[in-house]
This record gives structure tokens, C-alpha cells and sequence, in this order.
């Protein structure tokens, strides 16, 4: 059944609070690489099928690609009926006749992995009406029951959320109301304090005509801010109490349902697993986001001496835990050792960077990668760079900076599907793509028609790339650090020294990219994300590279004094005695990758 609020939340685990904590959810296994396999929503879109499916999975085994490394084939939207039978998700007949259960076993005999897909919210975002928000442990257990190994979980129709085809008034739940002033009442003792009195902690809040409004979690769908940091606020009183006890809290607010100010409040006090929160609710609506009203007392507990309390709003965060956890603990219950590997789709709306470690092997960053779908994919101009998501160079500006979130304790940061191959997308931008994703630990999903590619042309020599895949599989599992771009301060031309960190849009560049691997050598690329060829002495020397990566790289590596220089993409082996590698000219949207090998002191 459809519910009619968001869950109340009881357990701690899932609380801003205990985002830091480290702890995943049961089920959630951790150890695990990236995914590799094939997708069917970039060039089949909804009209995949049965028939389209065992193609592609009987393409990757004749192509090889399963000794590889892609193992799932992930069925996207468009698979199911448009509505439950029975209270339950059912194939469409005319596309998928001999059931998931059948495609499963099919898959599975070729050694490969099955994937399906599914929404936290009510509808599939092609439509239609079986998502899973209501239906999490009756669709966990038909999952069990196909076989399925991986699960992609999207988030259109949320309720709980202004998301991609929700109700824009659900964001009455993602904002507190504007916050003018608080009055804290005991006894004899009463004190009125108005919002400037206050601090603001995080960003996003900003004090305006004398009132708090834009406390929540910033919405990360979309290209602009930067992932690294506090992603939401709270207005926070300190306050001295003159005794331990019960105090009365007025709150001074008034509501809407639009970006930057809606209508649930949250009430705390404390930090981490000292946190005690005394509301967690709406308020009543007001007549506009200036009319200002008291709410009734609520009730808190301070003690004696100086107290922070805290008003704030972390559900966009919590709420979209506890969608995508409810699905995990569904699966605990129909197979408790279940190995469902679960990508969470959200697109980065609620820096899902945060908590998704929690519950799932990888999340989304951004917003689609190419919104042209069903054409084989293809992409049309410019989205190399388009200024929007779906780009792979707006994806990489952001992936590229959230290494400190990756890893085999926590998962991996997904910059969506890889468009290799696609129309419109040159044999140099797939080969660069590619080595973008794995460089940065991303899911490697294809989603090109696997029947145009034969054994040795230009598409299988890309996504075939044995030393580039290693990159990605790496046991070590680290993220690639950008250590160098030459991107530089805005108009002040100086160089730009935190670049692992700094969120960059402007294309007209080239980064630099490094990478610990497990036998102590290092990947090292070079990228040219501008449409027109750069030369220069682009360089990274062992001090710079010692600078950002430490003791990531094995001491030997930087004692060495000869180094075996492999050139990943022509296979060329040199040998380095310098200790400084560079580049000196790069093609158009180009790259240049190496793995470099300390061979003695």
C-alpha cells in the first residue's frame, strides 16, 4: 500500500547524525568493485526486449567481454506491465513473453549476472505504476525468486521529494519553514531571541529581512554545486539554561512549498550519538512564506549551563535513506544472504555521497548522462561539453573531485552509463570517456547495441582495453586524485593548487590524474577536456605526485630511481630515470595514460 507520510524514523542509523559513522546497513556488502557489464536504457530505451537482451548477452560471451570483466546485464525501464497484478510487478507480455524468471536463467547460463530495475517512488519514470514505495518487501521477494543479482533503483515520482515528475509541493518536505524567532520558556525563566541571533551552520541558509529561509540539503541533480563539504544548514541558538529540565520552545515561522522554504522543522539538541530530537514533523501551513506565525510549545530537554539547539531540516537526506533501505532490508528478509548488488539512481539530488555508502554498491552523481534515448543512444552535438549533465565532461567535473567518498569500504561514485560508441560521440571521446570512468573507479555499464561491435575494430579495442580495465578493477581500490589542471583562479591567472578539490566547469583545460595501484606502481593520465588540441609541458614529478597521494604509493616508489613507463593505449614500455613525466601535446578531447613502475633505487 501506498503510504501517505514519510516513515517515522525510530533508529538513529538512519539520521544525519550518523551519516559519518561508517556503519553500512545489513545486507550491504562491501569489498565489491565496481560493476561492469551492459544497460539497455541508452540504446533501446523502453523498447527493449526479451529477444534484445539475449542478444546482448550472447554478444558480450562472443565478444569475450565476460572474461573481462562485464558480467551484469541490467534490464532498465520499460520491462514490466504498467500496472501490479495481484499487488505485484508482472513482464510485459509482448516484449518479455517467457518471463524474468526465464531471461534470468538465460543470462545465468552463460555465466553472466541479472539485472532489473526499479523507483523508490510511485511510478518507473517512463510511467508506469509499479514502483516500489509501498511494495519494497513484496517486490524484494519476487526479485529473490527471478534470480535477479543486481538492482538499479531510480527516483522519479517520490513523494517525499520535488523530484523528476513529483508534486514540486513535496517540497514542503525538503525545507523548514522561514524562521524569524524562537522563545524558551521555564518557570520564571523566558528568553526571546530573534533568527540573527543565531548562527548559521553549513550553506545553503542565508539570514534575509530578518528572518532564517533556505534550510535543508542542497538539490545536487543538477551541474553547479560543488560536492566536496557541508551540503545542508541548520539555524543554531546557543543557549544557557538556568537548571536541568523541561522547557517550553515557541517557534516564530511561516511556510511554503517551494524551493528554499517549506514546512517541516526538525528540533534538536546534542551532536552525533548525543543528539536528542524533540520534533521531527510539518508545521501548519501559513497564508505565505512572510506570514509569520507561533507554532505550538514543543517540548525539549536541556541541561543546566549552555545548551545548542538546533533547527533544522536533514529529510531530503533521511528520507531517501530510509526508500533505498527499505528495499535492502526487504531483500535481507526474503533471502538473508543475498548477494543483490544495489545501484542507487538518484542523481545526486540529495548528495547521496553522504549516506549512500549505507546501503548501496554505487550511486549516481549527476542528473542523465544524454537524454536521447532509444536511438542506439545517440547523443547528438555537443554533449562532450555541454554546460548541463548530460555531458561526459560535466559528469567528470564532479566525479573527479570526490575521491575522498569512494572506496571498498564504502562504493563508488557513478557519473552514469558510458556513451562509447554512441552516434555522435568520435572514436577519440569514447577512448577518452573510457579512461575517465576507469580511472575514477566508476561502474563501467555499456550502453551501446554490443551487435555493432566486432572483435578488434575500433569500439571493441576501447571498451576491451585490458590495462585500462585493470585500472578500474585495481584490488587497491582507490579513486584517481586530480593533482594538476591548468585551470587557473578566475581573472587573476594564478594556478589553481587545490585541484583535487576544486569543482571546475569551464572545459578549456587539461587535468592531470593519478592513481595508487595494488603492487605499488601508479597510473598517471593526462586529459584534454577542450575540443581543440593543446601542447605545452604538461608535467607531474615525484614531489607533486608524494604531495597529493602520501603514503597511498609505497615509499620505495618515491626512492626509485628508474621508473617502466607503459603507455596504456599504444602499449608503448619506456623507461623514465627523471622522475618527471609529462606530455607535450594532446589531440582534441584526448588522453594520455600511463602506468608507471619503480624498477630500482
Amino acid at each position: 500500500m501506498t503510504p501517505t507520510e514519510p516513515s517515522k524514523i525510530s533508529d538513529t542509523k538512519y539520521r544525519f547524525d550518523s551519516f559519518t559513522n561508517g556503519h553500512s546497513f545489513t545486507g550491504n556488502k562491501k569489498g565489491r568493485l565496481p560493476a561492469m557489464g551492459w544497460n539497455s536504457w541508452n540504446a533501446f530505451g523502453s523498447g527493449n526486449t526479451e529477444a534484445l537482451t539475449k542478444a546482448m548477452a550472447d554478444k558480450i560471451v562472443e565478444l569475450g567481454l565476460d572474461k573481462l570483466g562485464y558480467k551484469y546485464v541490467v534490464l532498465d525501464d520499460g520491462c514490466y506491465k504498467s500496472e501490479r497484478e495481484d499487488g505485484k510487478l508482472a513482464n510485459e507480455p509482448v516484449k518479455f513473453p517467457s518471463g524474468f524468471r526465464a531471461l534470468s536463467d538465460y543470462v545465468h547460463e552463460r555465466g553472466l549476472m541479472f539485472g532489473m530495475y526499479n523507483d523508490i517512488g510511485t511510478n518507473l519514470c517512463a510511467g508506469a505504476q509499479v514502483g516500489t514505495c509501498g511494495f519494497e518487501k513484496t517486490d524484494a521477494k519476487s526479485y529473490v525468486d527471478w534470480g535477479v543479482d543486481f538492482l538499479k533503483i531510480d527516483n522519479c515520482y517520490y513523494l517525499w521529494d520535488n523530484a523528476t515528475f513529483s508534486n514540486p509541493e513535496n517540497a514542503k518536505y525538503v525545507f523548514a519553514p522561514n524562521l524569524r524567532q524562537i522563545q524558551l520558556k521555564k518557570g520564571e525563566f523566558c528568553i526571546l531571541l530573534n533568527a540573527d541571533k543565531g548562527f548559521l551552520e553549513g550553506r545553503g541558509a542565508s539570514l534575509k529581512d530578518g528572518y532564517v529561509t533556505g534550510i535543508g540539503t542542497f538539490d545536487g541533480t543538477n551541474t553547479g554545486t560543488t560536492p566536496v563539504g557541508p551540503m545542508s544548514s541548520e539555524l543554531v541558538f546557543d543557549i544557557e539554561a538556568p537548571e536541568t529540565g523541561e522547557y517550553e520552545l515557541l517557534v516564530n515561522y511561516a511556510t511554503a512549498r517551494q524551493n528554499g522554504t517549506g514546512e517541516w522543522l526538525q528540533v534538536a539538541t546534542g551532536r552525533g550519538k548525543d543528539t536528542q530530537i524533540f520534533y521531527d514533523n510539518l508545521l501548519p501551513q501559513t497564508d505565505s512564506p512572510e506570514s509569520f506565525v507561533n507554532s505550538n510549545p514543543i517540548k525539549i530537554t536541556l541541561q543546566a549551563g549552555r545548551n545548542k539547539i538546533r533547527l533544522m531540516n536533514h529529510r531530503r537526506q533521511e528520507n531517501t535513506l530510509c526508500s533505498y533501505s527499505a528495499m535492502l532490508e526487504g531483500l535481507n528478509e526474503a533471502k538473508p544472504d543475498h548477494e543483490v548488488l544495489l545501484s542507487l539512481c538518484e542523481w545526486g539530488k540529495t548528495q547521496p555521497q553522504n549516506w549512500g555508502y549505507k546501503v548501496g554498491n554505487s550511486w549516481r552523481i549527476l542528473n542523465d548522462i544524454t537524454f536521447r534515448v532509444g536511438r542506439d543512444g545517440d547523443p547528438g552535438f555537443g554533449e562532450w561539453t555541454d554546460p548541463g549533465t548530460p555531458s561526459v565532461t560535466s559528469q567528470y567535473n564532479k566525479a573527479v573531485i570526490m575521491d575522498e567518498f569512494a572506496g571498498l569500504d564504502k562504493g563508488w561514485n557513478d557519473p552514469d552509463m558510458l556513451m562509447v560508441g554512441m552516434k555522435g560521440m568520435t572514436t577519440q571521446m569514447s577512448q577518452t570517456h573510457f579512461t575517465m570512468w576507469c580511472m575514477m573507479n566508476s561502474p563501467l555499464m555499456l550502453g551501446l547495441d554490443l551487435r555493432r561491435v566486432t572483435k578488434g575494430d575500433e569500439l571493441y579495442n576501447i571498451i576491451a582495453n585490458a590495462d585500462l580495465i585493470a585500472l578500474n578493477q585495481d584490488p587497491l581500490g582507490i579513486q584517481a586524485k586530480r593533482i594538476f589542471t591548468t585551470s587557473t583562479n578566475g581573472n587573476n591567472d594564478t594556478p589553481i593548487t587545490n585541484s583535487d578539490k576544486a569543482y571546475i566547469t569551464d572545459c578549456n583545460r587539461v587535468d592531470i590524474l593519478a592513481k595508487p595501484l595494488a603492487d605499488g606502481s601508479l597510473a598517471l593520465s593526462f586529459f584534454n577536456l577542450s575540443q581543440e588540441k593543446k601542447t605545452g609541458n604538461f608535467s607531474a614529478d615525484l614531489s607533486l605526485i608524494k604531495n597529493f597521494l602520501g603514503n597511498k604509493l609505497p615509499a620505495d616508489f618515491y626512492e626509485a630511481s628508474t621508473f617502466s613507463v607503459k603507455n596504456l593505449w599504444t602499449g608503448e614500455k619506456t623507461e623514465n630515470t627523471s622522475g618527471t613525466f609529462c606530455v607535450n601535446s594532446l589531440v582534441a578531447c584526448g588522453n594520455s595514460t600511463f602506468r608507471i613502475t619503480p624498477l630500482e633505487k
